[in-house]
């Protein structure tokens, strides 16, 4: 696990396009793509540069139930506004929310996931240690599935609605063992919120308490975090 150490989350988010150009100049041909603040910095890289994505699938981890592409809270709409609408991809695939047959769906994105193998993992850390929202206690072999949120993610998430009551309790989220496939992983972490669960990531036993603690067993992952949240390290 290479751990780099930044200043702030721009400068987690240039680091962090930096290693997806170079993964795209490699043959690079697949972005799995995360959510919420923590990527919007890279984001931000990959749309101001000149990089051409046109012939990229991006594969995104997850989606909240009952929100469809057109909801400005889904996840699908934060990746149009954030990316896709300013650089296009070949393909992108997001879980849909808001299909009547959920366990189909999650068949489905499994399918997806098998045709697109994932080169470049880009994720996040929650508070209590999730990636993607496989939450405490999923199993490391789990593949795409609804999920429940917990009250801590709830909680980390209502700052983007109007209300509490708004946050969806449920999820579709690729499972860590799908998350383990890819071939590189790119964790970013900042801010003194995510120094718990950091510490436990890298230096902690690996245990299902701590999803992210998964990584430990995989051969490339690189960690970028700013001072606050390398702080117990």
């Amino acid at each position: 696990m290479e751990i780099i150490r930044v200043k702030d989350a721009a400068e987690g988010g240039k680091k962090a396009f930096e290693l997806i150009q170079q993964g795209v100049e490699n043959g690079a041909k697949v972005l799995g793509l995360a959510t919420g603040s923590t990527p919007e910095t890279l984001y931000a890289e990959m749309t101001a540069s000149d990089v051409d994505f046109s012939n990229m699938t991006s594969v995104n981890l997850d989606e909240y139930v009952g929100l469809g592409g057109e909801d400005d809270q889904s996840y699908r709409h934060f990746m149009n506004a954030h990316l896709f609408d300013k650089k296009p991809f070949k393909e992108t695939f997001v879980p849909n929310g808001k299909a009547e047959d959920l366990q189909a769906e999650c068949k489905r994105y499994d399918e997806v996931i098998a045709e697109h193998p994932v080169d470049i993992q880009i994720l996040g850390i929650g508070q209590n240690g999730h990636i993607g929202f496989n939450e405490p206690g999923a199993s490391f072999d789990g593949t795409t599935s609804v999920v429940d949120l917990t009250e801590s993610t709830i909680n980390a998430n209502k700052r983007y609605f109007d209300k509490v009551e708004d946050v969806p309790t449920t999820a579709i989220s690729m499972g860590i063992g799908s998350i383990l496939k890819g071939k590189k992983i790119i964790l970013m972490a900042f801010g003194p919120a995510k120094a718990d669960a950091i510490q436990g990531m890298i230096e902690g036993p690996v245990t299902t308490d701590l999803p992210a603690s998964a990584l430990q067993n995989h051969p490339d992952v690189t960690v970028i975090v700013d001072e606050a949240a390398a702080a117990n390290l």
